[in-house]
């Protein structure tokens, strides 16, 4: 619980937090702990009269009421002035970056939401009109890779998606999204990384024919069930053959993307090179994607919980290689993330930083800011650090709407304007 204490009694190793708004303080955070008495002479700059003492977080107690107060020289008053200047300074140069960013963000969740909404209107035609779903198909993917191949320094972020009952359409691009970012790690060529790209758009278009009871059942579905369901990787082939302009490259992927590498996939067992390696690369993707959207939302894994399932458990069954740059791709803390820091703060993941996986950019939980003006901080600029994972289910309500931590978490990558 808070304690609003005079700043005449702070002392170092208190932890407190500041009765201002973020931009209008030097400091990178609203609540730390004091480390230095040259912290303590910036707080009493501000101008305020208290702060609010955290004492679970403290390591010492306040200084006693009426504690004789340093006097200080004009020679460190003017040294406190440059000091609050640079952090000012600093400061104003992260504000800035966090709304460029936020820019960013706006242009990626426009570009999101288009593409979903033709990934629909694609969908929609594949029945009724294949070569004209085909052909809006390489169209989306063409756009989409060339805006890949395009930017140097390309990033991978969290959307925000409300749809409901779209979970075909936002599995596949999401699954598509991270193939082709995954291809073009692997140093690919344009025209795989658009067979990659059209193939995992339609790796489960099969399921359109799978009814709908089948695949929203949540709970165990009976052997009969499960036949009908592994039904639409062929489904998906013969939707495919429905028109001759789709590309033979990739085919495969439509087919293999449930094969494993030790045999136990379906539909026809295949092992290790009788996969096309095409294939492997989408499994990887649509593995992770199903872990952290499977038909029984209960058994839903965080994506921290879900690329470790991975990496520990099913390493026998995927390409390493791609498995590894998943990794790479995704981060450690993979966005969509619930992350505690080492100051306790909360966060939620929103993109990964490529140079550092251990420390990507993370959206903090302060309740003194507006959920949409809330900072944004590239935990590498700072001296905080992620302790752990947290399940969003285990947060107090007030921290899960200011997160807001999707329940379906989208992805997205960001493009150069």
């Amino acid at each position: 619980m808070a304690i609003k204490l005079s700043i005449e009694r702070l002392t170092e190793g208190l932890y407190i937090k500041l009765p201002l708004q973020w931009t209008d303080h030097p400091f990178l955070l609203n609540h730390f702990k004091i480390k230095d008495q040259q912290q303590i002479r910036l707080i009493k700059n501000l101008g305020i009269k208290y702060v609010y003492l955290i004492p679970e977080k403290s390591d010492t107690q306040p200084l006693a009421p009426e504690t004789p107060q340093d006097e200080i020289s004009e020679q460190e008053s003017r040294f406190l002035e440059a000091q609050a200047e640079k952090l000012w300074q600093e400061k104003q140069g992260r504000i800035t970056r966090l709304k460029n960013y936020k820019r960013k963000l706006q242009s990626c969740e426009k570009n999101f939401s288009r593409s979903m909404a033709q990934l629909r209107s694609i969908m929609g035609k594949v029945k009724s009109r294949p070569v004209t779903a085909v052909k809006e198909a390489e169209m989306l993917v063409e756009e989409m890779v060339d805006a890949l191949l395009e930017s140097d320094n390309v990033a991978l972020h969290l959307m925000n998606d409300n749809k409901e009952h779209e979970d075909i359409y936002c599995h596949s691009l999401n699954v598509t999204i991270m193939s082709m970012m995954l291809a073009r790690s692997c140093g690919m060529q344009q025209e795989e990384i658009k067979a990659i790209a059209l193939g995992a758009l339609f790796h489960d278009m099969g399921k359109l024919k799978v009814p709908t009871a089948i695949l929203r059942k949540t709970t165990p579905l009976t052997e009969p069930e499960l036949n009908y369901l592994k039904l639409h990787t062929k489904y998906s082939e013969d939707l495919a053959n429905l028109t001759t302009d789709f590309p033979s490259l990739a085919k495969p992927i439509l087919t293999q993307h449930h094969e494993l590498l030790d045999g136990s996939g379906y539909p026809k067992q295949l092992k290790g090179d009788e996969i096309d390696l095409k294939a492997q690369l989408v499994a990887v993707v649509n593995s992770y994607d199903n872990l952290c959207h499977p038909q029984d939302p209960a058994k839903a894994r965080i994506p921290y919980s879900a690329l470790s399932h991975l990496f520990k458990n099913r390493r026998e069954q995927y390409n390493n290689d791609y498995l590894a740059l998943l990794i790479r791709l995704l981060g450690v803390y993979p966005p969509g993330s619930v992350v505690q820091l080492s100051n306790q703060q909360l966060g939620l993941v929103i993109s990964v930083n490529a140079d550092n996986l251990l420390q990507p950019n993370v959206l903090l939980y302060d309740p003194s800011v507006p959920s949409n003006e809330a900072p944004i901080i590239e935990l590498d600029e700072s001296n905080l650090r992620i302790e752990q994972a947290i399940a969003p289910s285990k947060l107090p309500e007030k921290v899960y709407t200011y997160l807001n931590p999707r329940i379906r978490i989208s992805y997205y990558f960001e493009k150069d304007d």
